[in-house]
C-alpha cells in the first residue's frame, strides 16, 4: 500500500471515530458548570456557599427549569426548543426559558456555554443541576428533570 492510501485510511478511521464519538456525546446530561461570579469594583470574593444568580427570580419555574442558548442560524436549537417546550407542557412547575447566545456574550461566558444547542436544567432556586451540549431526546430531558422534580408526574397524573 502507498504511502497516500495509510493516509486515505487513517483519515477515514479517523472520522468514522469523531463521528461515533459525537453520536454517542450529543445531548447527554452530565455534570455542571462552575458559574462565574460578575466582576464589579471593589467586590469581594465569593465564598463556595454564595449563590450566584443565573436568571431572574420571576423567569424561574416553581419546581425547575430548562434553560437553552440557541443562536439563530442553528437547525438543532429548533428541534430542541420543540423537545424542551413539550416537557415544560407536561411536567408541572417547568418553565423553559430560551436565550439567544449572540445577544447575551456575557451570561454565555459566565455559565460556560461553548456551542448551541445547550441546555441546562436549573432547579426551582436557579441553581444549575446539570447540562447537554446538543440537541437532547425527550426522554433525556425528562430523565435529567427526575432529579430536580419531584414526584415527576405529569399534568394528566401519569408518571413522566
Amino acid at each position: 500500500m502507498t504511502t497516500g492510501a495509510w493516509i486515505l485510511v487513517a483519515s477515514v478511521l479517523l472520522v468514522a471515530v469523531f463521528g461515533a464519538w459525537r453520536a454517542y456525546a450529543d445531548g447527554r446530561f452530565r455534570g455542571t458548570h462552575e458559574v462565574k461570579r460578575v466582576a464589579e469594583v471593589g467586590d469581594r470574593a465569593a465564598s463556595a456557599s454564595e449563590r450566584v444568580e443565573i436568571l431572574p427570580a420571576d423567569q424561574l419555574g416553581e419546581r425547575a427549569t430548562l434553560l437553552q442558548f440557541s443562536s439563530a442560524f442553528c437547525a438543532p436549537c429548533r428541534a430542541t426548543r420543540r423537545i424542551l417546550s413539550d416537557v415544560a407542557d407536561v411536567v408541572p412547575g417547568v418553565a423553559h426559558v430560551e436565550v439567544d447566545a449572540e445577544e447575551h456574550l456575557e451570561l454565555v461566558r459566565r455559565v460556560g456555554v461553548l456551542r448551541t444547542p445547550t441546555t441546562l436544567v436549573l432547579d426551582a432556586h436557579g441553581q444549575e443541576v446539570t447540562r447537554a451540549a446538543g440537541a437532547p431526546r425527550k426522554e433525556q430531558v425528562l430523565s435529567a428533570l427526575q432529579t430536580v422534580v419531584s414526584p415527576n408526574e405529569t399534568r394528566d397524573g401519569t408518571q413522566a
